[in-house]
């Protein structure tokens, strides 16, 4: 049975934050790796959920050819991969496999520890249920990762829901947020030990809020394959504003929809997360130098990233560098959110 924590005098936060950081960089690893199985077609390779027995994939010719024949079964096979040939199919399961099989690391690496923290007695007051609540949410993406794939098994289907994808996408990268957020607490609390947990801010949520809405089209610019539409910019083939697509559906069809409207959404929305990024960083230089840098970096990559992926036709490896950065840019923000909350404390 897990003990009570001691009192902060045997806490180490120091050691508990390294271990988030560590936990963050896996989930940012996981971003990437669920990025490319959504570019190579690769998510609904494994048609099953098999939480214990799914660590082990087909070793035998057997187990493969039957693991196959489940996915043959399914409207993308034939939609999609039809032909494919079993050597191919291990090619797209190897991706989806490596998808599953970090979220389970993930877990262990945040559960094994916490226990063992907890066991310890190491953990600071007020930081117990804060750390377990993460570790639910990111069960509860765990979850929201097989709805999405179970949306793309349906009968009809050749891909998964981008709502669902959405839904998995936002939670892994607000999960991330919180966990980094509480490793820059822990790091305060270990600097000063009479120190009181950042607060957010105004600035704060509105520019997390800013951010959001491009993260969701982000989201459902990989879900519908929006950014194939067109491979020029700043205009998408050769118009501006996407009337036709507007008056050929309703309001709210098209925005959440219709790949054309969700590209230009995606594509001009990025200026009003400049727009906040810029004015949030110049709020946070004075307390931190290095979190402004690193946001103002890791937008003006992101840019350059998404301009790129679009004009080059999105090839895997650019398209998955652009939401690598993207994670890394929630980390930035989340980092000068942190600065611009912390209450300045005497040791």
């Amino acid at each position: 049975m897990l003990q009570p924590t001691r009192d902060p005098v045997s806490a180490r936060p120091l050691a508990l934050a390294n271990w988030l950081f560590v936990v963050a960089a896996l989930i940012v690893a996981m971003v990437v790796v669920g990025g490319v199985t959504r570019l190579t077609e690769s998510g609904l390779s494994i048609t099953q959920w098999d939480p214990v027995s799914g660590i082990v994939p087909p070793l035998t010719h057997n187990q493969w050819r039957a693991e196959f024949a489940h996915y043959r079964q399914i409207d993308q096979y034939a939609a999609v991969h039809a032909g494919m040939t079993l050597a191919q199919f291990k090619g797209i399961f190897f991706w989806e496999y490596s998808h599953r099989l970090l979220g389970r690391v993930i877990g262990m690496a945040f559960f094994l520890p916490l226990a063992w923290f907890w066991v310890r007695g190491v953990i600071p007051h007020g930081y117990k249920w804060r750390l377990v609540a993460l570790l639910a949410l990111g069960g509860l993406q765990g979850a929201f990762g097989w709805l999405m794939v179970r949306s793309g098994l349906q009968p009809g289907m050749i891909e998964v829901s981008h709502y669902w994808l959405a839904i998995h996408l936002i939670t892994a990268l607000f999960t991330m947020a919180g966990i980094v957020w509480t490793a820059l607490d822990l790091r305060l609390l270990n600097r000063a030990h009479l120190a009181q947990p950042a607060r957010l801010t105004a600035a704060g949520a509105f520019t997390g809020f800013v951010l959001f809405v491009q993260l969701v089209y982000g989201a459902f610019m990989a879900g519908l394959r929006a950014g194939l539409v067109t491979d020029q910019w700043p205009l998408m083939n050769g118009h501006f504003f996407p009337t036709r697509e507007f008056a050929a559906r309703g309001f709210f069809d098209a925005i959440f929809n219709d790949p054309y409207v969700v590209h230009w959404i995606h594509r001009w929305w990025a200026w009003v997360v400049v727009a906040a990024l810029v004015w949030l960083a110049r709020k946070v230089r004075a307390l931190d130098r290095r979190a402004s840098i690193a946001i103002h970096t890791a937008f003006g990559i992101q840019i350059v990233l998404g301009i790129a992926t679009v004009m080059t036709g999105v090839p895997i490896w650019l398209a998955a560098l652009h939401q690598l950065v993207g994670a890394l840019l929630v980390v930035a923000v989340t980092w000068g959110a942190h600065a611009i909350g912390t209450k300045r404390q005497a040791v």
